[in-house]
């Protein structure tokens, strides 16, 4: 390594140790007895050979001789002090002078080598943080120094400077945590507990940062620097030359010292990501460790660094405003880079990326990535659409762990304004306050626990010029630390007693801080929101700052499906809105949290992403910053769930009716309409409890599951949660008018006065009362089966509606007669009816269908559909109508993400076979319901891009005729006949399709076909299962199902890819008369049903096939006649 250390700092072997006498400094003729250890870099004494921590340390570099005097006695000699020592035996004293002298000419020889300056001279290696503290023993402040993994103590600065010192200690064993006392923090090791205590909060909380960073220098692990080291260019930082550099920036491909890394962190992650060699170990895999070889400083520097002027180059030295600077020139404008040939020409920068990355080029890619190139640009190949893509294609791992890296990273601008924050603090107006607060230390981490009152500490606070400086007292002079209005990134108000004050408000920077302050008042410490407020708020998001906010501030975010551009947006939590305010576009609606279809978070620890879907729009939003995205996170979290007992305060669908309700009508729907006694019986109490707390905690995440939870229990626990209203479904105010109502002798009358009182109730309730009187109007139906007719459901739910616990009639009446007259009270048109009535006739005759045939099936209603790929991030829970085709589906799902529909994007729902590894894309008019029912619990739905689809509608365009014919590899499965035979390998057959049937012929020459399908009653799968081996990777699975329900498949294969595409299309055109995509597919999604169900989990129905089939022929034969009464 060029005479460069490597590797940690291990304890040096031990030269010489054993008990001698020591002459005190002062002179003293008495002697003290002390245990001495030479080592290659120190000398040092103890008080025992037990103790862990030295008396005094001298290091090895800093003796200039050794020598003899009197009987018994030595002197160790540095240039300004003398150390005495007396041995028991000249012989003795020999050894230690021998030992001695030895080390002292092996040092030097080190330092020759090295050109190291010697400890304490000026040390190769700056301390990250030095200072005096007091010590606790020690009558003087001690001068402290934190170099790499030690913290070393010494007596004043004098002697640090000499580097003679007290002692040092391994921080691989060390703990540091706060005192009691404001100003103090403990450094703990399994020896001893050293108490310090600093001049003032500020400096305690840097010191506590410095000795947690070489706690994280001691556990860290040299093996990745050491391999990166390898190549001699990356053993010194490069952006300022510093030698060792243990950064690095993996998307940059550099390797930075850690001053460089603080101001590369301060760039974004959208410019540099920044990873440490010792400590971010998952981070480093054998490929990254790859590309940083062959590429790294080198190759980073001849690009990034091609025209760096002398005068503005970095030095080791360069205090942190030089290197910002530099920084920021270099990597966000790009001010010092190569320029590539083709730089300004987008279209021919992809094209050359695309040609790059297909080789081992990676220099190019770095040079195409850096002047524009897009990352995600179309190759112009749908089979293989992305250069990471094409990367993969041509095996070129190096290429593809560096375009994965660089996915988010902004292409640098000479015209890009500088950070954020400093345009900010320019265009803000002046804001100035003063007063007192009270101020706790500031914390790395959210505050779980309560902070007592006695932690908070009385400081005057001044915000002055875009900073907010805090004071010991209204006198003191100088600040004990400050807040730059540039570095807030978030400002939170607590709800009120959560700390010691009654009233607080809580700051975060960019520095990963959170700074909490606290007051009595509550008017004042209003005030000091609001002008915190406007002194990091920018203009063009002032708006935010007209309502009081729980929280404000800015963050990354994207709409849209990709997550590569992101933008900085300013946001604001007020109630249970979010509004935003983007730097572009018109302004946004607030995000209706309750309302929400989806909260989730996605991506990794590193990365993560809230995703956020509303109606029509999706919302992502980056952690960038770890402290206050996870501050964000729990407050929206806490929003989006239910606040109260009230209607108004429950998560809420898209037509205002609550989730809580939303679940269990449906449940019901499905698994209960011809269950006996529904809503009559009641559930185990303990269950119906436990249920309806989960669901009052968090409706939009419960999912009901057959099995888990009986229909009497979700019957019990909406009955439960209706009953318990703190004002009623029918509200304390118009209960008495409803009553009175159900008294009006003409029935005409009655409606209209019904139809009145509903459209006096608050929106929610109405909804509610709507949706809750159309379910029962469907139990109803079944009354035949479930034994609750109109009058046994008025019964049930006219107490529990009207809370009158039985002791009035007319809450039955009431009931009663709204579900009589369903129809004309709220107002439902023919169309309505007839899709609820499609909807509960198709559930329940797949019931009767799974009853026939021995099988349930758990998804008849709701369906899991996925978008692209199967994850829990992508899954959508759709409810699917019995008249839903595949293509209404596909734009629902879309429609849910946001994603464009743009030309020859062929998006298309596709059933997946985990089990056959194979899946069919459906055709844009093929009925969802009926699939549903068939699918298996290894299938599922998935919307994807058909990547073949337009190769097929090119050749059928061209094909002449209508049929296909020609020799395929051939083999059936004979095991889904009840056989129980070999079915063999896959042989050669002559196929021919037609408009009617497929025919398989033994040979070309045959005149009688060995087997023939019908066309219509034949599903084509793309794929074939690995183990049975495939001859080829261009197969296909074909079912035929008779019509006793028996499965019969066959296995196909065909030599190439066009040919399976040609053969795939020819099945498709067959089966549906010549019409396989949609003249004009629709861009405009489908109108959605009023009623929305979120995320519910499949569930079938329950009852005999018997019930079930008299309730579905009653129900189908004239379904007029159950309107006949109303």
């Amino acid at each position: 390594m060029d005479g460069l250390p490597v590797g940690p700092t291990p304890s040096p072997p031990v030269i010489k140790a054993g008990w001698l006498d020591k002459n005190p400094p002062q002179g003293s003729y008495i002697y003290q007895k002390r245990w001495v250890r030479l080592d290659t870099d120190h000398l040092r004494y103890f008080d025992s050979n037990k103790d862990a921590y030295s008396k005094r340390f001298v290091p090895v570099a800093c003796i200039s001789r050794v020598a003899a005097i009197g009987d018994q006695k030595f002197e160790v000699i540095t240039n300004n002090r003398t150390f005495t020592f007396r041995a028991e035996s000249d012989a003795e004293r020999k050894e230690w002078m021998q030992a001695l002298q030895q080390a002292v000419a092996e040092q030097r020889a080190r330092a020759r080598l090295s050109s190291a300056y010697p400890l304490g001279v000026q040390g190769s290696e700056p301390p990250d943080r030095a200072g005096s503290l007091e010590l606790r023993g020690f009558k003087n402040k001690l001068y402290v120094a934190v170099v790499g993994d030690k913290v070393q103590l010494y007596k004043n600065l004098e002697e640090y400077h000499l580097g003679i010192g007290i002692t040092f200690i391994d921080m691989s064993v060390g703990n540091v945590k706060e005192a009691a006392d404001r100003r103090g923090f403990d450094l703990t090791t399994p020896y001893r507990i050293f108490s310090f205590s600093a001049e003032s909060e500020l400096e305690k909380e840097q010191w506590l940062e410095a000795m947690q960073r070489a706690i994280a220098e001691a556990l860290s692990t040299w093996e990745v620097a050491e391999r990166i080291w390898a190549v001699a260019p990356n053993r010194f930082c490069a952006d300022c030359g510093a030698a060792q550099p243990d950064w690095a920036s993996i998307n940059l491909c550099v390797v930075i010292c850690k001053r460089c890394a603080g101001e590369h962190r301060g760039l974004g992650a959208g410019v540099s990501k920044v990873r440490s060699l010792k400590m971010d170990r998952k981070v480093w895999t054998e490929t990254l460790i790859e590309l940083f070889l062959q590429l790294g400083n080198a190759a980073g520097n001849r690009f990034w660094a091609a025209n760096v002027p002398p005068s503005e180059a970095l030095q080791p030295g360069s205090s942190p405003g030089a290197r910002r600077y530099h920084l920021e020139a270099k990597y966000r404008e790009g001010k010092y880079r190569r320029y590539h040939p083709l730089f300004g020409n987008q279209e021919e920068l992809d094209k050359a990326l695309c040609a790059a990355v297909t080789t081992s080029d990676l220099a190019e890619t770095q040079a195409l990535l850096g002047c524009g190139a897009g990352v995600n640009c179309f190759s112009g190949d749908p089979e293989v659409p992305t250069p990471l893509a094409l990367a993969e294609q041509a095996g070129q791992t190096l290429q593809m762990e560096f375009l994965r890296n660089n996915r988010t990273t902004e292409v640098p601008r000479l015209d890009s304004v500088r950070p954020p924050e400093k345009h900010y603090s320019i265009v803000l107006p002046t804001v100035s306050h003063s007063g007192f607060l009270y101020k706790t230390a500031s914390a790395g981490k959210l505050l779980q626990d309560r902070r007592a009152r006695e932690e908070f500490s009385r400081r005057w606070c001044v915000l002055s010029d875009g900073v907010l400086s805090y004071y010991e007292n209204e006198r003191a002079v100088t600040p004990n630390g400050e807040i730059r209005a540039s570095e807030i990134v978030c400002l939170a108000v607590p709800t009120p007693d959560t700390h010691g004050f009654e009233h607080t408000f809580e700051v975060y920077t960019e520095g990963e801080r959170l700074y909490l302050f606290g007051l009595e008042s509550a008017e004042l410490a209003r005030e000091w929101v609001k002008c915190i407020a406007k002194a990091f708020v920018p203009p063009l998001a002032e708006d935010l700052l007209a309502r009081d906010f729980e929280r404000l501030g800015r963050l990354p975010y994207k709409a849209g499906l990709s997550l590569q551009r992101a933008q900085e947006g300013w946001f604001a939590l007020i109630s249970s809105e979010l509004h935003a305010v983007f730097p572009e576009g018109p302004c946004e609606e607030p995000l209706q949290l309750r309302k929400l279809q989806e909260l989730s978070v996605q991506g990794d620890s590193e990365n993560p992403v809230l995703v956020l879907v509303e109606r029509r729009r999706t919302l992502y939003i980056q952690g960038e910053r770890r402290l206050d995205f996870t501050g964000w996170l729990g407050a929206i979290q806490k929003a989006a769930a239910s606040s109260g007992d009230t209607l108004s305060e429950q998560q809420l669908g898209d037509s205002d009716i609550p989730v809580i309700v939303y679940r269990c009508v449906d449940y019901i729907t499905q698994c209960g309409l011809t269950s006996e006694g529904i809503y009559r019986k009641c559930g185990q109490t303990s269950k119906t409890q436990r249920l309806l707390e989960s669901l009052r905690l968090d409706a939009r995440s419960v999912r009901l599951k057959e099995g888990e939870q009986h229909v009497d229990d979700v019957s019990s626990a909406l009955k439960r949660f209706l009953r318990d209203l703190p004002d009623g479904l029918f509200t304390r105010v118009q209960r008495l008018a409803w009553l009175e109502a159900s008294g009006i002798e003409d029935e005409e009358e009655k409606v209209s006065r019904y139809r009145e009182l509903l459209a006096r109730l608050p929106p929610v309730n109405r909804a509610t009362v709507k949706a809750l009187i159309s379910h029962l109007y469907c139990v109803q139906c079944f009354s035949d089966t479930n034994q609750m007719n109109t009058h046994n459901l008025a019964i049930v739910f006219g107490p529990t509606l009207f809370q009158t616990d039985g002791q009035d009639y007319k809450a039955g009446r009431v009931v009663e007669d709204l579900i009589s007259h369903y129809v004309m009270v709220f107002s439902v048109d023919e169309e309505e009816l007839r899709k609820q009535r499609e909807e509960i006739t198709a559930i329940v005759k797949m019931r009767v269908a799974g009853t026939a045939s021995g099988t349930q099936h758990a998804g008849d209603f709701i369906c899991t559909v996925y978008l692209e790929e199967k994850k829990e991030e992508t899954e959508q829970h759709v409810k699917i109508p019995a008249s839903m085709t595949a293509e209404e589906l596909t734009l629902e799902i879309l429609d849910r993400r946001n994603v464009g529909i743009r030309e020859k994007d062929y998006w298309t729902c596709f059933e997946v076979n985990e089990r056959e590894e194979a899946e069919r894309p459906l055709h844009f008019a093929e009925k969802v319901l009926p699939i549903l029912h068939g699918l298996g619990m290894d299938s599922y739905l998935v919307v994807k891009k058909h990547q073949s689809m337009e190769a097929m509608l090119l050749y059928l365009a061209s094909h002449v005729g209508e049929t296909k014919h020609g020799m395929m590899k051939f083999r059936e499965d004979r095991s889904l006949l009840g056989l129980g035979l070999p079915s063999g390998g896959f042989h050669d057959r002559y196929f021919i399709l037609n408009s009617s049937c497929l025919r398989l012929y033994k040979e070309v020459r045959s005149h009688r076909p060995e087997k023939e399908w019908p066309i219509r009653s034949l599903k084509v799968y793309l794929g074939v299962k690995k183990k049975l081996r495939p001859p080829t990777c261009w197969g296909f699975t074909v079912v035929h199902e008779t019509e006793k329900h028996e499965k019969q498949q066959w296995y196909l294969c065909c030599e190439t890819q066009m040919e399976l595409r040609e053969w795939f299309a020819t099945f498709l055109f067959m089966q549906h008369d010549g019409l396989v995509w949609p003249s004009e597919p629709s861009r405009v999604s489908r109108a959605v049903p009023e009623v929305r169900l979120g995320s519910v989990s499949l569930i079938p129905l329950r009852g005999s096939e018997n019930e079930m089939r008299r309730s579905v022929a009653a129900f189908t034969a004239d379904p007029l006649s159950l309107l006949r009464n109303v």
